[in-house]
């Protein structure tokens, strides 16, 4: 082993759509977590492995920390999140906290105040300071985040055109313990094909209904099958409501032939392979709020 190899594990850490799974994916070099912009289309605890020449980064890409956690009001799928997001602090080597550049909101300080008891050294990272409009704005809102804050780093980036990562990978790297790397150099994540398959699935869902539908859909992958050099999937969308199932479907089954085509050119892409996928819509009520069914989802602890 080469006595400078660096290897370990980050939590990806922050309030809900402040690009940590785009974060995620551009330190990868590929797309392992799905990304829209409504707030909370990550919700499962995700490993994206970045392998560099100089160490191993094991990015822990988390759902957003929100307030809500074991409140009355709060259903059984808020509360898995937030046991995803703070279960992802467990044994890492270091974390980011991800915030959007020229915000800082109580759930930036909320996302902060976990981070500072986890004991491990937190790096800001400020992400989508391309969206600045005017950027001397951004040394006065770096002063204004780390006043009376502890950070190990500050890295003002923007994830989406992969500016500034080049420093921050350097940093999370120092803080790495010397040992060899976890996992081969081609592999990207610890999620099988048939999970991130769903998770294409429901990306297009987000992108395409999240107005509608925020947290009423989830995706089963009832099907996978490897056929030669073709892969044959078979995907549930589940709702709550017959409501929502005529919505899913669109007019005519329009909408869930987009929906369909969309995920398959995901798939496609991301496994290099043909796809035959098919998609059905069925009604479950109240399935986000019962904790048998999320487990029946794969929304396993």
């Amino acid at each position: 082993m080469n006595p400078s190899h660096r290897s370990g594990h980050v939590a990806v850490i922050g309030r809900p759509n402040v690009g940590k799974s785009t974060l995620t994916n551009a330190l990868v070099g590929a797309k392992v977590s799905i990304v829209s912009s409504r707030p909370q289309t990550t919700r499962h605890r995700l490993l994206g492995i970045a392998t560099f020449p100089e160490g191993q980064l094991l990015l822990v890409d988390t759902p957003g920390l929100h307030r809500d956690q074991g409140s009355s009001t709060a259903t059984a799928m808020h509360r898995w999140m937030n046991r995803a997001a703070r279960g992802a602090l467990e044994g890492v080597d270091a974390a980011m906290l991800v915030v959007r550049a020229g915000k800082w909101e109580e759930s930036d300080t909320f996302a902060y105040e976990a981070l500072r008891h986890a004991g491990v050294p937190v790096v800001l990272v400020v992400n989508q300071v391309d969206r600045l409009k005017d950027k001397t704005e951004l040394l006065p809102y770096l002063a204004m985040v780390s006043e009376g804050r502890e950070f190990a780093g500050v890295h003002p980036v923007s994830a989406l055109k992969r500016k500034g990562l080049e420093a921050l990978v350097k940093q999370l790297l120092g803080l790495m313990p010397e040992q060899a790397a976890m996992y081969p150099e081609d592999e990207i994540t610890d999620k099988s094909q048939r999970f991130l398959a769903g998770e294409l699935v429901r990306e297009q869902l987000m992108r395409q209904l999240g107005e509608e539908l925020p947290y009423a859909t989830t995706v089963e992958i009832e099907r996978f099958i490897v056929d030669g050099p073709l892969l044959r999937i078979g995907a549930v969308i589940w709702v709550e409501r017959d409501g929502q199932k005529a919505i899913v479907i669109g007019k005519g089954g329009e909408r869930l032939r987009e929906i369909g085509t969309r995920a398959r050119i995901q798939m496609e892409q991301l496994f290099a392979a043909k796809v035959f996928l098919e998609t059905w819509v069925r009604v479950r009520e109240g399935w986000s709020d019962d904790e048998s069914a999320l487990r029946a989802f794969g929304y396993h602890d």
